[in-house]
């Protein structure tokens, strides 16, 4: 579902040669390591920490799209250390909290590289394509347990979601792209907080 969202929401940004191509590429390989090992450990852990933790990173997440952008303008390359460290990070909260983990890239290209809103959204969407297209072949295993009518039917949704989205993107100014996307982290946190303390 989430693949089917992301690949369709990036393929337009594709087009418009807004993905940084080399950089998601090298994401999504070095943090398979990390990925891999925060699956590993992943039921030792308290499900309630798991969702706290996540919810957690949703709201730094969401907080950093809060603070200024830098006055400098132009583009800044990433760095190749820089790139093996957020590699590492999006490969383990991907393992250990089940995201695909690209959102995270949104933020730190905005906030430190200068990179476009709307670059950074189209390589967050690549990297969770292929994020969780990884992971979905990781557990062909348990393909026979699954009722497939319910994420196609999902799928389908966020098919249409996703290319309305990609359509109307062009037309909201970066500041309001930033502000919507802190907003609606924040809601998926508290919803998550509240879940995990009050109502389970």
């Amino acid at each position: 579902v989430v693949f089917i969202g992301a690949a369709s929401g990036a393929l337009p940004k594709l087009r418009k040669n807004e993905i940084l191509i080399k950089e998601a590429l090298v994401i999504w390989a070095i943090g398979l390591s990390t990925n891999f090992t925060g699956a590993y450990f992943l039921p030792q852990i308290p499900e309630k920490t798991i969702l706290t933790g996540f919810a957690l990173v949703l709201v730094v997440a969401g907080t950093s799209m809060l603070i200024p952008a830098p006055k400098e303008s132009s583009e800044r390359k990433v760095s190749p250390l820089a790139l093996i460290a957020i590699s590492l990070v999006i490969g383990a909260i991907t393992g250990l909290f089940g995201i695909g983990g690209g959102f995270l890239a949104i933020p730190i290209l905005i906030l430190f590289y200068n990179v476009a809103p709307a670059k950074a959204a189209g390589t967050s969407l690549f990297i969770i394509a292929i994020n969780t297209l990884t992971g979905f072949f990781a557990h062909y295993r348990h393909w026979d347990e699954v009722n497939w009518s319910i994420p196609l039917v999902v799928a389908l949704m966020a098919l249409v979601i996703s290319r309305l989205a990609s359509r109307h993107s062009s037309n909201i100014s970066p500041a309001t792209l930033k502000k919507a996307f802190a907003f609606f982290v924040f809601a998926i946190a508290t919803f998550t907080l509240v879940d995990t303390w009050l109502i389970s």
